[in-house]
């Protein structure tokens, strides 16, 4: 009696599924979601409606079917539709946050993941291996960096079923996921105004920011922009919008002068150098078309967590590892930040003109030739990369099955309404998922492969015997800073020697003497009077006759 009645149940669902009856959705192996509108249309961006939403998952190799109860989530959210050019595709991806009743967030974990109100519902559509994003964003999480996690589902979208869905975190501050610190509206001085900041470089030009005063090259159309992203414009006041844009620029003028990948004055001071080699990393195996220029994050932590900008987190990898066909992506050989630099400089969003210089810069293609060949060892062991590849395509296998009877599926031509974006489809001889899955894991090993033969061409770092040698100089802290006035530098001498304290502003031009003499060991507060000065960022250096070097960063604001 009871299967009878669980039977007709799912007989009405299907009979509700009115747009997509000719799919026979009983069951999933995947979570399954279930979104009521109440009959409101889903905008696209602000102002969101609400909804209500349900997650059917009965754990681990077990069966759900989508008139289980709701068991992993049941109440309310707001949701909106969301993305750039993938907003006109037919099948729709969303955002949405998880609230009470009252309109509230309500933070919760969804499927395992760390309890938290904002969500995406990304939709696989132009990828029809389904996984290119997940994908990148496993290797970057096992890279040792936050990266969203993620979810495969099937949506159930108002009783009509909508296929595979990849239910993920969105890029926000937060502990569990770009652990920085939260900037608050005080935060106007000191060291709490150095931090936290997440800002992005992507298509939305309306959005506020600030634009990059330096072309990429003479043919480039636009001017780089930097994006407020989390906090918001709106959140910020006009100490730290200023802050971040003096941080930022400072990095760019640095990389116009000779000496910028000078270790002390040039680019390793303003960035966390480790962060920029693994975003190339990722980006060059992937060969992703859109990389270095579109949803392209940064983000910046207060100066007493560190303090350096950081590229990341990875996202929006539809439009890589050769499934695009446009600006030599399909290619398997060639430097993609160097072939976009050159054949994207007439695009609306060209390449920054500063990534294609760490090319240039033997120390930074040292260190990353040896971080790269570190990573062949375990992450990007190839083997390990096709099998995760082997076992998300057997995972869908039954989905995608139907996802592809109301979606495009392999071998599909464009459709006629002309939504289908961009034209450059390099596959579309492909037939089956099989097909799909295949050419991503032969384009993979192929990329791998040339990408072992280039690391293979660079001069390795000459290796030195560690030094016993106590650093016996260096910077011990700057208070305050930023400051407006005059701030203190705290010297800290193990031995006694001369010691040279000079300025430099990010021209890598010296600017003043700030001591010049010989010192007994000990701590020594030496105050410093920028009063001469005009506002921006400079670098206090400290050399000795000892032989030792330190650098510290400083701001000063009239």
């Amino acid at each position: 009696m009871k299967y009878v009645a669980k039977s007709l149940c799912i007989l009405l669902f299907l009979t509700a599924v009115h747009l997509n009856a000719q799919v026979n959705f009983t069951q999933s192996n995947l979570p399954i979601v279930v979104i009521n509108t109440n009959d409101q249309n889903i905008p696209y961006d602000d102002p969101r409606i609400v909804a209500d939403m349900g997650i059917i998952y009965n754990g681990v190799g077990a069966i759900n079917h989508p008139v289980d109860p709701h068991n992993n989530y049941d109440g309310k959210i707001n949701i909106e539709i969301r993305g750039s050019s993938s907003a006109s595709w037919a099948k729709k991806q969303y955002a949405l946050e998880t609230q009470n009743d009252d309109g509230s967030n309500r933070n919760v974990s969804l499927l395992g993941m760390p309890a938290e109100n904002d969500w995406i519902l990304y939709a696989p559509y132009y990828d029809r291996s389904m996984m290119r994003n997940v994908l990148v964003y496993r290797l970057a999480r096992q890279m040792g960096w936050w990266a969203p996690r993620t979810r495969f589902c099937e949506l159930v979208l108002n009783g009509t079923y909508q296929g595979v869905y990849v239910l993920m975190e969105k890029i926000k501050i937060d502990k569990n996921r770009v652990d920085i610190a939260t900037l608050l509206p005080e935060d106007t001085s000191g060291v709490e105004l150095t931090g936290g900041y997440i800002i992005k470089i992507d298509k939305e030009q309306w959005l506020s920011g600030f634009n990059s005063p330096n072309r990429s090259t003479p043919r480039t159309v636009n001017r780089i922009r930097y994006q407020y992203f989390d906090p918001k414009n709106d959140e910020l006041v006009d100490a730290q919008r200023n802050y971040i844009r003096d941080y930022v620029l400072g990095f760019e003028s640095v990389m116009l002068t000779e000496n910028y990948n000078d270790p002390v004055t040039g680019y390793p001071a303003y960035i966390d150098v480790a962060s920029f080699i693994d975003y190339f990393i990722i980006n060059e195996i992937s060969k992703n078309v859109d990389g270095y220029r579109l949803s392209a994050y940064f983000y910046k932590d207060k100066d007493s967590r560190g303090g350096k900008l950081c590229t990341g987190p990875v996202w929006d990898y539809n439009f890589s590892f050769g499934n695009i066909g446009y600006y030599r992506a399909q290619q398997i050989d060639g430097w993609c930040v160097i072939q976009l630099f050159d054949q994207a400089a007439g695009d609306m969003w060209p390449v920054p003109f500063w990534w294609p210089k760490f090319v240039e810069d033997e120390i930074f293609m040292q260190q990353t030739c040896q971080r790269w060949k570190e990573l062949r060892k375990d992450v990007l062991n190839l083997s390990k990369v096709i099998s995760y590849i082997d076992a998300v395509a057997d995972t869908l296998n039954r989905a995608v099955a139907r996802n592809f009877q109301i979606w495009l599926k392999p071998g599909d031509p464009p459709p006629p309404d002309g939504s289908w974006w961009p034209p450059d489809y390099p596959i579309s001889q492909f037939t089956t998922y099989q097909d799909e899955t295949d050419y991503l894991k032969s384009w993979t090993a192929q990329r791998v492969s040339w990408l072992d033969r280039e690391f293979a061409r660079v001069t390795p770092i000459a290796t030195e015997p560690a030094s016993t040698r106590p650093a016996s100089a260096r910077i011990a802290g700057i208070y305050p800073n930023p400051f407006n006035a005059t701030t203190t530098i705290r010297l800290t001498l193990s031995q006694p020697q001369h010691v040279l304290l000079t300025v430099w502003n990010v021209m890598g031009q010296q600017v003043g003497i700030i001591l010049d003499k010989t010192l007994d060991s000990g701590n020594y507060p030496v105050n410093f009077d920028a009063s001469e000065l005009t506002s921006g960022i400079y670098m206090i250096r400290l050399v000795t006759s000892g032989g030792f070097s330190d650098v510290e960063k400083i701001v000063f604001v009239k």
